[in-house]
């Protein structure tokens, strides 16, 4: 499952690089971690996006090599407050689930 095809649809997309660092808001937001071909490797969810980026680049597992390949782009939508960023994940992670039978490779538990 690509995340293009989540609903709603992701607002912004940036390479997962230290160098896009400054272009990250400091917002509520859900976000995805997907490979070079978009597909979904991790949805979660963050109260500062910008901080969540920083602490996934510095994550060995989120850098490495996977059976997927790497991970390529940082997509994410802004979201108001704690509710609308807890509904939005549930609900990116459920379709996941219903498309592929399983939580994304980075995703270890169900909330």
């Amino acid at each position: 499952m690509t995340f293009k095809s989540l609903k709603p649809k992701i607002e912004k997309t940036l390479e997962f690089e230290y160098s896009n660092q400054k272009k990250i808001p400091p917002n509520f937001g859900c976000y995805v971690i997907s490979n070079f071909n978009n597909e979904i490797m991790y949805i979660g969810k963050a109260t500062s996006l910008k901080n969540r980026f920083t602490n996934h680049l510095e994550t060995s597992e989120k850098i490495s090599q996977t059976s997927m390949g790497k991970a390529y782009w940082f997509s994410f939508r802004e979201c108001k407050d704690n509710f609308e960023i807890a509904k939005l994940e549930r609900g990116w992670l459920n379709d996941y689930i219903l498309n592929n039978g399983e939580l994304p490779i980075f995703n270890k538990i169900s909330a």
